[in-house]
């Protein structure tokens, strides 16, 4: 009996202490502090339990089992949802993510783990483990534009903000382009969708290739290149081969002429520089060089890019050249640009390992400026430090985001070595580098604040170039769909330009490509396909109202890849 007793005196288990507390307190009339000393409880613990139980007095307050989540019953038929999950694996032999894919891509979003659920509970195993590097099987149909389906129908997809660049494309006349510049194509993939299909994962791709297969089934690319299922990686890489140098030299003077005259500034100050891309590609013109992302030296090609000040944008790429014929590139890029717009560029800027001397006086007589960096090597340390005070004058600079607006500079000229004519050196202190800056140019008019600030707005490359491999994934070895790099870097002034273009229609052309996308083109939106429209209704974002505000509400754009189909935007 004692034994018993003490099940009582002494309740080891939750629910028989709180019975205990709650029975001292309402029947032996304890207080809440004296229950809790005598059950070692603390004070506010016993109060809090006295008001739950006086809140509700009921006796499933005493439950020692907890009731449970509640459960499906399996005699239950299978909603519809769950017959399509289950004819979908028993069907087609599609994995838990592929089903939820389909399911998402159907109007019907789901989670992963109620497909793994509803299968499990119906009894169907787990699909055989895949070896690894094994591709992912894909449902969608072979690419061919002659299957496109324009019927009416609805259908969202994740990928809607692409359509904001579809009007550009209309009014650039891409196919007309392409056909000049020679594309190569198919009856199935023409020129004009294989280029969208590529332009479309460079305007919303993903930045590592294990990303890139959910594309290939989504209605929403399909539409947008024109044809019924965004064609596979492996073919639009095989396509990329497809293109030679001839393909891409004519492209890109052609293509800016058409953006430039939809609106696109035309400039002639050019910022340059050279950029290492890694590449196994055996296509590419590569070699050991220094990889700064990495830190380190690899194979790769060397690119050279010039983005135009006025556009903000890159408006000349090339990545043909050799490591020999690298300091001739920016006389090259002379020759382009007067042969596209029928004038040298008025001034390039660059750093001081872009060109030699020589390359620089080759300029000077073409009537071209330039400012670029001396090396500072100690004998011409040595030089600056030894004029006189009195030379050195204070420069006040004009730029409002500059930490460092009051420098002392002293501007001289003199004679270097491979340049036939005296130069200008500008040596500018308390800039915000270690030491001195060394600044060469041949604009002997411009003021020292004029230089010196326009050589600060160099910093703009070195962003661009930081959104060519980190948005634009211009970076081979990590890119969704592995091309030669000439060809993506083709696409990647494409695409910059078409950026340039939404910034300048949405009223913000300050903004950079991946804020653009960020606010704007990174949107789910709902497609409807009539037989006489086609709408794109964007969900409530907080963006929309500047879409409104540059009127692309009001405004019908027929869509000559889409049989004419008018293409217009709704916003909730």
């Amino acid at each position: 009996m004692h034994e018993l007793a003490a099940f009582f005196l002494n309740p080891s288990r939750p629910k028989h202490r709180h019975y205990e507390i709650l029975r001292a307190i309402c029947v032996d009339d304890l207080t809440p502090a004296q229950a809790a000393r005598r059950f070692g409880y603390a004070p506010g613990t016993v109060r809090n339990l006295y008001a739950s139980f006086r809140n509700n007095p009921d006796r499933s307050f005493f439950d020692l089992v907890a009731p449970g989540p509640r459960r499906a019953d399996p005699a239950a038929p299978p909603s519809d949802r769950d017959r399509r999950i289950l004819d979908l694996r028993r069907e087609q032999q599609l994995s838990v993510l592929e089903i939820a894919d389909r399911l998402a891509a159907e109007g019907r979003p789901v989670s992963k783990s109620l497909v793994a659920k509803v299968l499990q509970r119906h009894g169907i195993p787990k699909l055989a483990r895949r070896a690894a590097g094994t591709a992912q099987p894909l449902s969608a149909p072979l690419a061919d534009c002659r299957q496109l389906d324009l019927s009416p129908r609805s259908f969202r997809t994740p990928f809607g903000g692409l359509f904001l660049f579809a009007p550009f494309l209309a009014r650039l006349r891409l196919d007309s382009v392409l056909e000049q510049a020679d594309f190569p194509g198919s009856a199935s993939i023409p020129a004009a969708c294989a280029v969208r299909s590529l332009l479309g994962l460079k305007l919303y791709g993903p930045p590592r290739k294990s990303h890139g297969q959910s594309e290939i089934r989504d209605p929403g690319m399909a539409l947008f290149a024109g044809l019924n299922a965004v064609p596979k990686h492996s073919v639009l890489a095989e396509y990329a081969d497809r293109l030679g140098t001839r393909n891409l030299e004519r492209l890109t003077p052609l293509w800016l002429a058409t953006v430039h005259d939809q609106g696109l500034p035309r400039g002639d100050d050019f910022d340059l520089d050279f950029h290492t891309i890694p590449s196994y590609y055996t296509h590419s013109v590569r070699g050991k060089r220094h990889v700064s992302k990495r830190s380190r030296r690899q194979r790769g090609v060397l690119a050279f890019l010039a983005r135009d000040v006025a556009a903000s944008a890159f408006t000349y790429v090339n990545a043909t050249g050799s490591k020999q014929e690298q300091a001739a590139e920016i006389l090259g890029f002379a020759a382009a640009c007067q042969q596209r717009n029928g004038a040298y560029p008025s001034l390039l800027v660059f750093d001081s390992t872009l060109t030699t001397f020589a390359n620089l006086a080759a300029l000077h007589a073409l009537g071209i400026g330039f400012l670029t960096l001396r090396r500072r090597t100690k004998r011409v340390l040595a030089e600056v430090r030894t004029a006189p005070v009195d030379d050195w004058q204070s420069v006040r600079l004009t730029n409002p985001e500059r930490g460092f607006r009051r420098p002392r500079a002293l501007d001289q000229c003199l004679d270097l070595p491979g340049y036939p004519q005296p130069i200008r050196q500008i040596a500018v202190y308390s800039i915000g580098a270690r030491g001195p800056i060394l600044l060469l140019t041949n604009r002997m008019q411009d003021s020292v604040a004029e230089l010196v600030d326009r050589y600060a707005r160099r910093v703009r490359i070195e962003n661009a170039l930081a959104d060519t491999i980190d948005f634009f994934h211009v970076d081979a070895l990590s890119s969704g769909v592995p091309l030669k790099v000439e060809v993506d870097l083709q696409l990647t002034l494409l695409a910059g330009t078409l950026y340039r273009l939404l910034a300048d229609r949405v009223g913000q052309s300050h903004e950079r490509e991946r804020t653009l996308f960020r606010k704007f083109v990174r949107a789910s939106a709902d497609v409807v396909v009539a037989s006489d429209s086609l709408t794109v209704r964007f969900g409530r974002r907080a963006h929309n109202r500047v879409l409104e505000g540059a009127g692309l509400a009001d405004e019908t754009v027929p869509l000559p890849w889409l049989g004419n189909l008018p293409l217009r935007f709704a916003f909730a």
